[in-house]
């Protein structure tokens, strides 16, 4: 069975959908795309590897899923490679993703305390 781009028009969307969340899906490319996001131009591999004490070679893997699905884009300057978010709604994104996991961390932080003034349990025999 021949296999499908990931992202090609012959997909449904949501099977295009996950597909960008599975690109998404890893700490150290959420980490470039906070680096991306919070520059105003274009950042090289060096200041990117610089921020995230990656190896090399990991970075650029990394940044080759995030650029198969379109989510950064590439220019070479020279000898130097330079990253951006492909789109401004990345970014949207990250803030989103930010506010939903404070939401949720805070929501855990208040079952915690609701815990913690329960009254004790006795031991079973």
């Amino acid at each position: 069975m021949p296999q499908r781009v990931p992202d090609s028009p012959e997909l449904p969307l949501y099977e295009i959908k996950a597909n960008l969340f599975k690109a998404l899906a890893h700490p150290a490319r959420i980490r470039v795309l906070e680096i991306l996001s919070a520059n105003d131009s274009a950042t090289s591999v060096g200041e990117i590897l610089a921020e995230t004490d990656l190896e090399p070679t990991l970075l650029s893997q990394h940044l080759a899923v995030l650029k198969r699905h379109r989510v950064v884009k590439a220019q070479r300057v020279g000898n130097a490679v330079y990253y951006e978010l492909a789109h401004p709604k990345i970014s949207e994104l990250l803030v989103i993703a930010r506010a939903f996991l404070a939401d949720v961390l805070g929501a855990q932080r208040d079952q915690w305390e609701a815990l913690k003034t329960l009254p004790p349990v006795g031991r079973s025999k």
